[in-house]
Order: structure tokens, then C-alpha cells, then sequence
């Protein structure tokens, strides 16, 4: 080939087969196979039957191009059937065996499951042109013909005659493996024709591909690319809620890894995952057993969150956290981290959800996903119920999201829950409803944050007074019905927060300091304050108690001396 055409079909921009197959045509814009021609280029050039097959393969891109697709289709079909043909013509087998075997070859693979198995005399050229069509059946989809050729592209990529590397097979079917997956989240539901289905066409992808790389079964058995793969099929069935089928890859993925396939049977006994991976064999004992814990662990967070297992979701994430060197992708650490921080959100533990949040808003920033800002929104939202002093955005990673369209709703109810500021506080929740409530969690969370800055204000305003009316906290809070501002002070007595009763008949709150000066039965006077260290419910349980034990024994006692005394003096005692 001469310069002028290894550059034209090097720079090929009419899809990305450029970059899938390392450059342009014949293998001689490809790395990996540029050395096949060596000789042949001393000697004078490529053979006629290597640039009869290049231009075949390069004329049916062409016609694909142009929108001839069914021309295409056959083109790409006669550059394997002339492929095998001069590769069988070279191994000395008759023509008319090579005609009949051609056919066949082109009719096998039809997605079953029948045990895949090299094919033979198939080369470059038949690699390419299988994929090319793979792509074109996509665009229908056409299921059927879809696994068809597929399984052909894996059992082709699997025989030595095709000379495919490694890498570019990988890459080859990492490509497939987007393609149908962009296809189910792209579906707008569930399709009529089940050849049509994209669901049930990534189903079957996806087995078809871990059926190839199966370390013990596959027609080309790869360990670490049958655990990708499976990580990328969890994914999608999490995606796809498809719960059992997800439970039965995550029970693959740990047996591969030597982990127990119950969570609480793994945590069962004190075990902890860096003895799990001292002790363990096989990949799990390797340099990236570690991480292979964690992307697991990650899929376990996902389904368990989504089934509402807070058993078993606490334990993958203590498994998860007590990983040590392992180097997973920095979208995997955000993503487990923010699973995480939910699971605290939901134990009312809005610190450590701080920190989980923030660790996963750091991870996606480093990872350069959008999703950043979302895990910012849920740090606000976690330091506010935390009633934090300290300002999410004064931290240099946050500050520089700070004007970002999404957070400045955000950024503006950290204002006014620093300042108090109650009235601006629902203005902003009214005004930024769609920004703010159209992410679920937040929607669950803004009641709490409500509360959470009604309580301080109502701490903060009846600071100076000893009696204050219901109807006075009511106004400051922005006009909120008497009974929630019951239910606010009776949560802050029970909390301790307050010292006081609330006089329901007058509307009226009456903190222990005005009560002080009240006389019990006995002349005395009442403490108008608790003794240190006996501030919390239990103690002030007790000692209503004890008061009321007196109170009834001092009734008693007046009941027994009036009787002995009889009914008049009773009553005239009683009246005074």
C-alpha cells in the first residue's frame, strides 16, 4: 500500500471504525498487524487478494454511508465469504468444499445455546466485516440477526486464523456491549415484537459474551474480562430493575472472588474483609483482589438500598469501608459513598452523612461527573438537618460550584438557615420548587429541614422571656398553625432543650424559671432548675414520678383526717 492510500484510509471519519480497528485499511494503519506486510512490502507490495478484500470491505462502508444499508449488507457478507475462500484456496481444500462451508459459515451463530467454538479461515478482514454488520443490525434492532452475527464476531475473534489482539477485541466488544445497553436506556418502553425487545436483546448480549469469556468453559476464556463484563451487567440490570436476575450476577461475582455469598454470613463472627483476602485464593488474593471487593460491594449497596434491606446494606458498606488498597475507579468510591450517606439520612446520623456526601462529592469531581452536583446538594441539605454551624461552601472543592444554576438555590437556603431567617427560608423553598423537589431524597428531607429551622428559631427568640404566648411563636415562625408550634415545643422539652411546660388552656409557654416560685403542698418552695447531669427524658420521667407519689400520698393523709374529723370540717378544710 502507498502512503497516499494508508492516509486516506487512516483518517476514515464516516464512523469510528478508525479508532476501533487502530486506523484505516488493510492493517496497515493498525500497530498490531502492520508487520503482517513486511515482507510483502519489500517484495513490491500487498498481494492482490489482501487488496481485493481491503476494497470490498471499504466499498460496503461506503454504501452504508450513503444510506444503502441492504447493499451494504451484502457487500460486508462477500468480503468473509472472500476471505475464507482464499484461505481455504491457500490450505489446499477443493473449491466446491469451500463454496458449501462458505454458506454455512454465514448462517451459523444463531445466538442459542450451543457451546460457541472458533471458526476457521476467517482472518482480518472477516473480523471487521462481521462487526460492521452486528452495528448495521443494531440500528433496527434486529435481534435475531444481531446475536447471530455477534456470536459469529466472538468465535471468529477466538481463532488464531483471524490474528485479532487482545486489546482490539476487547475493545470490539466493549463497543457492542454500550451499544445494546444505550439502546435500553434510550427505549422508550417495552417493545411489541420481542425481536425488537432491547431488553432482551442485552440479555442476551451479554450471556453470549460471558458464555465467550468464561475462565473454564469460554471459546475464549478470560478471567478479568468475564468479571468486566459481568460489572457491566449488574449494572444494567440494577438499571433496568430486573432485581432477581442482578442477584444471581453478584452471586457469580463473589464465588469468582472468594468472597461468601451472603453478606451477613460474611460479617458473621467478627470477619473482616482484609483477612477474607488474606486468607482467599485466586483473584481475591491478588493485588486487585481489593478492588474487586468494592466494585462488588457497590452493585450489593445499589440493590440493597433499592430492596430496602437495611441489614444487609449496612453490612456491604462496613465491607466496602473496611477495604484497604484497594484502587477503584473514583466513580465507584462516589457512588458507594453516596449510597452510604443516604443509608446514614435515614438513620438520622446527619453527620456522618455529611462526610459520606462530601467524600462523594470529591470522587465525582475527580471523576468529572455531573453528579457531583447532586451529592452537593445532599452535603447542604445534611450539614442543615445536622444544624451545623459550619458552611458547606468554605471548602475549596465546593466554592468553585457555588454560582452553578443548580446549586444557587442551595447556596442562598444556607444563607438563611445560618442567619435564621425563616421567612426568606420558605420564600426560597416556594420559589425554587422545581430545582429542589424534582430530586426525590431532597423532596423526603425538606420537612426535617423545615423543623429543624423552626426549632431554632423558636430557641433563639423566647431566649430573653419566662412566659411567651403560642399565637407570639406562631407569628415568628411565619405564621404557622398553633398546633405545629406545639408539637415544635414539646419535641424540644422531651429533647431537653427546654426547661418548661406549655399552658395549653391560656395559649401560653411557661419556662421552669416562672415556675419557681410556685408552693407545693408542703409550704415549700419547687427547684426551679434541674440538677446538673439530670437533664435528659429518663431522669425528668422519674422525677414527675416522685412528685406525683407525693402529691397522692399527701392527699391521702388529708383524706384519713378528715374522716376522723368528719364531713363538715372536711369540706371547711378543703374550701380553704
Amino acid at each position: 500500500m502507498s502512503d497516499s492510500e494508508e492516509y486516506e484510509y487512516e483518517y476514515d471519519e464516516s464512523d469510528q471504525e478508525a479508532m476501533d480497528d487502530g486506523g484505516g485499511g488493510g492493517g496497515s494503519g493498525d500497530e498490531d498487524q502492520s508487520f503482517e506486510y513486511t515482507d510483502d512490502e519489500e517484495g513490491g507490495g500487498q498481494p492482490d487478494g489482501e487488496i481485493a478484500l481491503e476494497n470490498a470491505y471499504y466499498n460496503a462502508k461506503g454504501e452504508r454511508d450513503a444510506g444503502e444499508l441492504d447493499e451494504a449488507r451484502a457487500t460486508f457478507e462477500s468480503v468473509v465469504a472472500m476471505e475464507v475462500g482464499q484461505k481455504k484456496k491457500a490450505a489446499g481444500i477443493d473449491t466446491d468444499e469451500m463454496e458449501v462451508d462458505a454458506t454455512a459459515n454465514a448462517a451459523e451463530g444463531d445466538g442459542g445455546n450451543a457451546p460457541l467454538s472458533p471458526l476457521k479461515y476467517h482472518g482480518t478482514w472477516s473480523y471487521k466485516a462481521i462487526k460492521q454488520l452486528v452495528k448495521l443490525h443494531l440500528r433496527g434492532p434486529d435481534g435475531r440477526a444481531v446475536l447471530r452475527d455477534y456470536a459469529r464476531m466472538l468465535r471468529v475473534a477466538s481463532s488464531p486464523d483471524a490474528e485479532v489482539s487482545p486489546n482490539h477485541f476487547e475493545k470490539g466488544v466493549n463497543g457492542m456491549l454500550d451499544r445494546v445497553s444505550n439502546l435500553v436506556n434510550n427505549a422508550a418502553g417495552p417493545a411489541d415484537d420481542d425481536n425488537a425487545d432491547p431488553r432482551a436483546l442485552a440479555r442476551n448480549v451479554y450471556d453470549l459474551t460471558l458464555a465467550a469469556f468464561h475462565p473454564s468453559t469460554g471459546v475464549s476464556p478470560n478471567e478479568r474480562l468475564w468479571f468486566k463484563t459481568n460489572l457491566k451487567y449488574g449494572q444494567l440490570l440494577y438499571e433496568m430493575n430486573e432485581t432477581a436476575k442482578l442477584q444471581l450476577v453478584i452471586r457469580d461475582l463473589l464465588r469468582s472472588s472468594g468472597q461468601p455469598t451472603d453478606i451477613l454470613e460474611g460479617n458473621a463472627g467478627g470477619s473482616n474483609v482484609d483477612a477474607m483476602l488474606a486468607e482467599g485464593g485466586g483473584s481475591a488474593a491478588s493485588a486487585s483482589g481489593g478492588t474487586h471487593v468494592m466494585e462488588i460491594a457497590a452493585l450489593q449497596i445499589q440493590l440493597y438500598s433499592r430492596m430496602k434491606d437495611a441489614k444487609r446494606l449496612r453490612a456491604a458498606y462496613r465491607r466496602a469501608m473496611a477495604v484497604r488498597g484497594g484502587i477503584p475507579h473514583p466513580r465507584t468510591l462516589a457512588l458507594i459513598q453516596e449510597l452510604g450517606g443516604k443509608m446514614h439520612m435515614s438513620q438520622r446520623n446527619f453527620d456522618e452523612a455529611s462526610q459520606a456526601f462530601f467524600q462523594a462529592f470529591k470522587s465525582y469531581d475527580e471523576a468529572g461527573d455531573r453528579s457531583r452536583l447532586r451529592c452537593l446538594k445532599y452535603l447542604v441539605m445534611a450539614s442543615m438537618l445536622h444544624a451545623s454551624s459550619i458552611n458547606p461552601f468554605d471548602s475549596h472543592e465546593a466554592r468553585a460550584h457555588r454560582d452553578d444554576p443548580e446549586i444557587v438555590a442551595m447556596t442562598d437556603l444556607v444563607h438563611a438557615f445560618h442567619n435564621n431567617d425563616i421567612k426568606r427560608f420558605e420564600k426560597i423553598l416556594q420559589k425554587n420548587e422545581g430545582r429542589i423537589m424534582d430530586d426525590d431524597f431532597v423532596r423526603e428531607h425538606v420537612a426535617d429541614l423545615l423543623r429543624t429551622i423552626r426549632t431554632q428559631v423558636i430557641v433563639r427568640n423566647i431566649g430573653p422571656y419566662t412566659r411567651i404566648r403560642l399565637s407570639r411563636i406562631s407569628k415568628d415562625l411565619n405564621d404557622v398553625p398553633i398546633e405545629d408550634v406545639e408539637g415544635l415545643l414539646v419535641g424540644l422539652i422531651l429533647d431537653g432543650k427546654l426547661d418548661g411546660r406549655i399552658d395549653q388552656v391560656n395559649g401560653i409557654l411557661v419556662k421552669k424559671s416562672a415556675a419557681g416560685g410556685e408552693k407545693d403542698s408542703g409550704g415549700e418552695a419547687k427547684k426551679a432548675t434541674t440538677p446538673a447531669g439530670e437533664g435528659s427524658v429518663e431522669s425528668r420521667n422519674v422525677a414527675s414520678l416522685m412528685q406525683l407519689t407525693a402529691a397522692l400520698e399527701s392527699l391521702t393523709s388529708t383524706i384519713s383526717r378528715a374522716g376522723s374529723r368528719g364531713a363538715g370540717s372536711y369540706h371547711q378544710q378543703v374550701l380553704q
